[in-house]
C-alpha cells in the first residue's frame, strides 16, 4: 500500500509541477512558485545575498512553510502537502498543510482540550482542530524583508466547558550568521551555508477571569514538518540527573530498540517515515535544544526554545481520561509510517515543543520563543559544531542506526 500511495502522490503532483518548470521539485524555487501558482499570498524573509530565505504564508496563521541555505535553487528544508493545498481548505477536522514549523495550542486531549467538545468521548471521529489554528488566516501586523508579525484574538471552549478569550502575536524573524554563532556559542565556518529563523509566539488573557489549573490552561504548541530520510538522526540531549522517566516512547505503542536509543545524556530517534512512532520528554529531562542530522544530504538542524526556570505545568495531550492534567512533554519527536490500515500520512517527521500552560490574570501574557538552524556543510565542519553545541560526536549519531 506504501508504494501504492507514493505512486498516487507521484500523479498528483503533475499538475503542480507544470506551474513549477523552472524549479526541480525539492528547491526552495519550486514551493515558492507553487503557492504562487495556486494564489496563495507569501512573504518572504531573505538575507542581503538572497542566499537565506524563509516562506511564510499569512493563511496559514503565519506558518513558516519553508526554508532554505542556497536561495531558488537551494533545498527547501519543509514538508509540504502539495495534495492537500490543491484541494483547499475542505475537511472540517484538520487540513494538513504541512509547513516546518506551525502555531498550535495545548492540551490536545484531556479535560482541557480544545479539540473535542464537553462530554465527547476522545475518539477519531471526535477530534476537530480549532478553526483559528487551522483554516483561518493570521492578520499581517507588519512585515519587512527580516520579520513578519501577525495577530489573531479568538473566543474557544475548552473540553470542560470554560471559555477562553485568547489573544496571539507570532513574530517570524530572520537571524543572520553572526547571530546564529551569539545563539549556539560557536562561529558558523564559512564553508558551512546557513539559515535560521526565531519565533516569539505570545498568549495573552483576554477575558475577564484567570487562567488556572482548575478551568484549564492554553498552552504554545509548535509543530515543525520535515521530509524524512533513511540517512537521519533526531537527537535530543537529556538532563542525566532527572529522577523519572527519561522518555515516553509508547505514544503509538513502545519503540524498539533498533530505533531508539537512550545512552549517556542522549537519545537517537531513527527517522525514515517507514515506521510510526513518536516520544517525548518530560519537564525536568528536556533541556532546551535538539538535533536531527541528515549524514547523505549534510545538512544538520538544530532547535533551541525557551525553558522556564522552576517548576512548570505541561500540559497533557493525552486523549481520553488523565490522571494527572499537567504531566505532558516538553519536547517531542514523530516520526511517520503505515498506520493500522497501511495509510501514510506523509511521510514526514516532526519535532514539536510547548510552553507550560498560561496560568494568566486578566491581561497578562506569556511567550515561548523557538529558534529554528539548518546548516549545510562538510561532514567535518559540522562534526566540530554539534562537539560544541551538544557535546556529542557526530560519527556516533551517524552509526547509531
Amino acid at each position: 500500500m506504501r508504494k501504492t500511495a507514493i505512486i498516487m502522490l507521484a500523479a498528483l503532483l503533475v499538475g503542480s509541477a507544470a506551474c513549477n518548470k523552472g524549479f526541480d521539485m525539492g528547491t526552495y524555487g519550486y514551493d515558492r512558485d507553487f503557492f504562487a501558482s495556486k494564489g496563495i499570498r507569501a512573504l518572504e524573509l531573505r538575507s542581503p545575498d538572497g542566499q537565506a530565505k524563509v516562506l511564510v504564508v499569512p493563511a496559514f496563521q503565519g506558518r513558516v512553510m519553508t526554508s532554505t541555505t542556497g536561495g531558488e535553487k537551494g533545498p527547501s528544508f519543509g514538508w509540504i502537502n502539495y495534495k492537500a493545498i490543491e484541494e483547499g481548505m475542505v475537511n472540517p477536522q484538520f487540513n494538513p498543510f504541512g509547513g516546518e514549523e506551525r502555531f498550535w495550542i495545548g492540551p490536545e486531549g484531556g479535560p482541557f482540550s480544545w479539540y473535542f467538545k464537553p462530554g465527547e468521548e476522545q475518539v477519531y471521529a471526535n477530534w476537530n482542530v480549532p478553526a483559528f489554528i487551522d483554516s483561518e488566516p493570521f492578520e499581517v501586523e507588519s512585515s519587512s524583508e527580516t520579520e513578519a508579525i501577525f495577530t489573531k484574538e479568538q473566543t474557544l471552549r475548552n473540553a470542560s466547558g470554560n471559555e477562553f478569550s485568547i489573544g496571539v502575536r507570532r513574530a517570524v524573524r530572520l537571524l543572520d550568521a553572526a547571530a546564529i554563532g551569539d545563539l549556539l556559542g560557536v562561529a558558523v565556518p564559512e564553508g558551512v551555508r546557513s539559515v535560521a529563523y526565531c519565533t516569539a509566539n505570545t498568549l495573552v488573557n483576554k477575558g475577564t477571569s484567570a487562567w488556572t489549573k482548575e478551568t484549564g490552561m492554553p498552552s504554545v504548541w509548535l509543530l515543525g514538518m520535515y521530509p524524512p530520510t533513511p540517512t537521519t538522526t533526531v537527537f535530543i540531549p537529556y538532563n542525566k540527573d532527572f529522577e523519572g522517566r527519561v522518555v515516553n516512547d509508547e505514544y503509538f505503542g513502545k519503540v524498539p530498540s533498533d530505533r531508539l536509543s537512550v545512552k549517556d545524556g542522549m537519545i537517537y530517534f531513527k527517522i525514515d517515515g517507514e515506521y510510526r512512532a513518536k516520544i517525548g520528554l518530560p519537564a525536568g529531562s528536556a533541556k532546551d535544544i535538539c538535533g536531527s542530522y541528515d549524514s547523505k544530504a549534510g545538512v544538520l538542524n538544530i532547535l533551541k526554545y525557551t525553558v522556564p526556570e522552576g517548576d512548570n505545568d505541561y500540559v497533557n495531550g493525552q486523549w481520553g481520561p488523565q490522571e494527572d492534567p499537567f504531566s505532558g512533554d516538553v519536547i517531542n519527536s514523530y516520526n511517520d509510517g503505515p498506520t493500522e490500515t497501511g495509510v501514510v500520512m506523509g511521510p514526514f517527521y516532526e519535532i514539536e515543543t510547548s510552553s507550560p500552560g498560561a496560568a494568566l490574570a486578566p491581561g497578562a501574557s506569556l511567550t515561548h520563543t523557538q529558534y529554528t538552524i539548518h546548516l549545510e556543510g562538510s561532514r567535518e565542519d559540522l562534526a566540530g559544531i554539534v562537539k560544541t553545541v551538544f557535546g556529542a560526536d557526530l560519527d556516533e549519531i551517524i552509526s547509531k542506526f
